[in-house]
């Protein structure tokens, strides 16, 4: 029996490449299967917990969220269901994790560039801001504050005019102030990181300086934000370092006009 001739290197990453399509094809099927679930209030828990460990396995999932009948409707019943219970102490950790995992999956359509125009079109982002107007700061509260600012850094990871307009337009900033006062280091650094984001861009700078007191709310809330913490992290130095830079360009705008004879 003659002997077979050995696979070359390009067979064999041939298979590979079969292997591994094949696997994300059967894992894509099972998650369009999960999305079919979100639909059906018996199925939805293990669905929305399920769903919200794959949002970085397939670049497609945003659009069938997005897309599939029925499935943003469901998201906005999971998040308005709690909002009686977010201004009491009565909020449980079962409630606040099924909530983040609705959260989860909102945060990869606002990031997709497929789904995030037709996401700020829709003001989906606004639903959340009740989550972010809470002072409670113990740990059901504070994993939405920071799961709901995690959606909305989404909107400006990738900075577009849309979205800084938008989050002007829907007066996001002095909710990104109270979540650097009240919030914790997580929630403080994604507040901190949005605020960054507005003050790079030359529309979201004017927006601040407009009016001195909104400046001065800005500089107050990263001034006490670089006094408290202690041994802060990396990320969130190089965020204060970016907000105080830019900010200090506009500085000289509430200056003195004239500088007062010596008394």
């Amino acid at each position: 029996m003659a002997n077979l001739p050995p696979q070359s290197p390009s067979m064999k990453k041939d298979k590979s490449n079969s292997s591994s399509s094949s696997i994300n094809s059967t894992r894509m099927m099972y998650a369009k299967r999960l999305v079919i679930e979100l639909n059906n209030p018996d199925l939805r828990e293990n669905a929305l917990t399920v769903l919200s460990k794959m949002t970085d396995l397939f670049q497609e999932l945003a659009s069938v969220l997005w897309n599939s009948f029925g499935i943003i409707a469901t998201f906005l019943q999971e998040i308005t269901s709690i909002y009686p219970v977010i201004s009491t102490p009565d909020l449980t950790p079962q409630q606040s994790a099924r909530v983040c995992n609705v959260l989860a999956l909102l945060q990869c359509v606002a990031s997709h560039y497929d789904t995030k125009i037709s996401f700020l079109k829709a003001n989906m982002p606004i639903y959340l801001y009740p989550y972010l107007r809470t002072t409670n700061n113990s740990a059901p509260y504070e994993d939405l504050r920071l799961a709901s600012l995690g959606v909305i850094a989404a909107t400006v990871k990738v900075k577009t005019r849309e979205a800084i307009d938008f989050l002007l337009a829907s007066e996001v900033m002095p909710l990104c102030l109270q979540s650097i006062d009240v919030g914790r280091e997580l929630s403080k650094t994604v507040a901190t990181f949005i605020v960054e984001k507005i003050l790079s861009d030359h529309v979201g700078m004017a927006y601040v300086c407009v009016i001195p007191e909104r400046y001065h709310a800005v500089i107050g809330a990263l001034d006490m934000l670089a006094k408290a913490q202690n041994q802060p992290s990396s990320r969130l130095v190089k965020l204060l370092v970016s907000c105080y830079t830019y900010l200090s360009e506009k500085q000289v705008m509430f200056l003195p006009k004239t500088i007062p004879p010596p008394s």
